[in-house]
C-alpha cells in the first residue's frame, strides 16, 4: 500500500480513533495512543488480509493499544480525573439533540461529565462495548469482529453496561427536565 493510501486512512480514521482512545484510556493517553495505533497501521497494512472490514482491523488494534495501556504500570497510578474527559462529545446516549445556547451546552457539558465519568469507572468489559456501540456508533456485528466476542457476548454485556449506566446514573446525579423538557443531570 503507497503512503498515500495510509494518508488517506489516517485522515479518514484518526478523529474516530482519538475520540475511542479518549473515552477507552483518557483524554491524556489518547494522541500518544492514537500515534501507536496509526504506526501499527502503518506497518501492518501491507499484510492486511480484507478478512474484516479495515474500520474493524484499525479498532481492534486501537483496542488491544488502550487495554495493553490500562493494564501498565503507569496506568494504575493514574488517577482519570474530570479534567480529562472529553465533554464536548456528541453521544447518543440520552440525547441526540445539540443545544443551541450557553446555558443548555453548559448542561450537556456537565450532563456529559457525568456520565463519561460514571462510563470511565467501569470494568474494561462493559466500558468498551458501551464505547464503541454509544460512543462510536458501531453495530453490535462490527464489536464482536472488534473484541474477538460472540455476538450474544456483545448483546449480554452491552445490556449489563447500560444497566450499570442507568443505575450509576441514578446513584451519582440528580436528573432532571430543562425548560424544553431535555433530561439533564447534575452531579449529587
Amino acid at each position: 500500500m503507497s503512503s498515500v493510501d495510509f494518508q488517506k486512512i489516517h485522515d479518514e480514521f484518526r478523529p474516530q480513533i482519538f475520540h475511542y482512545l479518549s473515552g477507552m484510556a483518557g483524554k491524556d493517553n489518547a494522541e500518544d495512543l492514537t500515534q501507536v495505533v496509526f504506526e501499527k497501521v502503518s506497518r501492518g497494512i501491507s499484510n492486511f488480509r480484507g478478512e474484516s472490514s479495515l474500520a474493524t482491523w484499525i479498532y481492534r488494534i486501537a483496542t488491544n493499544a488502550a487495554l495493553d495501556h490500562n493494564r501498565s504500570a503507569s496506568a494504575r497510578r493514574t488517577i482519570i480525573s474530570l479534567d480529562t474527559i472529553d465533554t464536548n462529545c456528541d453521544c447518543n446516549i440520552l440525547s441526540n439533540k445539540k443545544q443551541p445556547d450557553a446555558d443548555q451546552g453548559l448542561m450537556r457539558r456537565e450532563m456529559n461529565a457525568c456520565i463519561h465519568r460514571i462510563v470511565k469507572q467501569m470494568p474494561e468489559s462493559e466500558r468498551a462495548v458501551l464505547i464503541l456501540s454509544e460512543f462510536e456508533g458501531l453495530k453490535n456485528r462490527e464489536i464482536a469482529d472488534i473484541l474477538d466476542l460472540s455476538l450474544d457476548s456483545v448483546k449480554i454485556r452491552l445490556h449489563r453496561a447500560r444497566t450499570r449506566l442507568r443505575k450509576d446514573i441514578k446513584a451519582e446525579c440528580n436528573l432532571d427536565r430543562d425548560e424544553r423538557n431535555e433530561l439533564v443531570c447534575y452531579p449529587k
